[in-house]
């Protein structure tokens, strides 16, 4: 009987060992997981501006997309950030104005240049181009599968209707467009310095406008009065350049421009010995 009683506690004890077993209650070891790799964007590749040899030849469409903002009508709201605020529903943007993505606004650097763009896309397009300046930088930079992005004003984009067939385009949503950089031509008009509110004898700062041909800078000097070499600017933001050096600037200015082309332009004293802050100034040149 005590050997029968024994073997049987033996078996309940090899049966209680199984449930528990350094094995059974050792923590579980999970798989390594495998990285997900995140799912290939719409991300495109960045270009700078086109070269002006290249930019101004017949032919040469590039793809992009094309919205509006601001009023049906309207020249896309005052400000931007090139820095011409009203200026852009005046002549002679006269409200031809559109927000540039990155490969366009350049970090300002593309503020001025003008481009036709057309569509056919929509069955309100007329397919012929209209010409634009870059005035902003578009806030929604680019949709999905877009090299470029043109936030363009009302007026611009309804520009490119079918007669009668404007707010038809506006309510097109993103329209596909075909576009290529052209020479800016403001007839009569010549180069306008308004000088920043914040300017004072240390420090000079002047919004740039209506470059004809290339339309945008890459370079601006500044030689003061009695001067015998120039002194390089910094571009502030936008259109607008900035020389603090340090010392008194002595007046009247000339200001040397050099186009994103390489041209060069000379405004002899255009800023006079008493210029004040937040004073305009024109030109009597420009580019030819």
């Amino acid at each position: 009987m005590a050997k029968t009683c024994t073997l049987a506690l033996l078996g309940a004890l090899v049966v209680l060992s199984l449930f528990v077993s350094p094995i059974a209650c050792s923590p579980r070891k999970l798989a390594a997981k495998t990285p997900v790799k995140a799912a290939p964007t719409n991300k495109t590749t960045a270009f700078t501006n086109p070269a002006a040899s290249a930019a101004y030849s017949s032919g040469g469409w590039l793809a992009a997309g094309a919205t509006y903002y601001g009023n049906p009508n309207g020249d896309g709201g005052e400000g931007g950030a090139c820095g011409y605020q009203g200026a852009v529903g005046q002549r002679p943007f006269s409200s031809m104005i559109a927000a540039g993505s990155t490969p366009l606004f350049l970090k300002g650097l593309g503020c001025g240049a003008c481009y036709d763009v057309m569509c056919s896309s929509n069955k309100a397009c007329s397919g012929k181009p209209v010409t634009v300046v870059i005035t902003d930088l578009s806030p929604g930079n680019l949709y999905p599968g877009e090299p470029a992005h043109f936030d363009m004003s009302g007026t611009a984009l309804g520009a490119m209707a079918k007669p009668g067939k404007a707010d038809q385009l506006r309510a097109g949503g993103v329209i596909r467009v075909q576009y290529k950089r052209v020479p800016c031509k403001y007839p009569g008009v010549k180069i306008t310095f308004r000088v920043d509110q914040g300017s004072n004898p240390f420090y000079f700062k002047t919004l740039i406008e209506f470059e004809d041909d290339d339309g945008d800078l890459k370079a601006v000097a500044l030689k003061q009065a009695g001067a015998t070499s120039w002194t390089p600017m910094r571009q502030d933001w936008g259109a607008l350049w900035r020389l603090n050096n340090g010392q008194r600037l002595r007046g009247p200015f000339s200001l040397r421009l050099t186009s994103d082309s390489g041209r060069k332009l000379i405004a002899k004293n255009v800023i006079p010995a008493n210029w004040k802050a937040g004073a305009t100034y024109r030109s009597l040149v420009n580019y030819p």
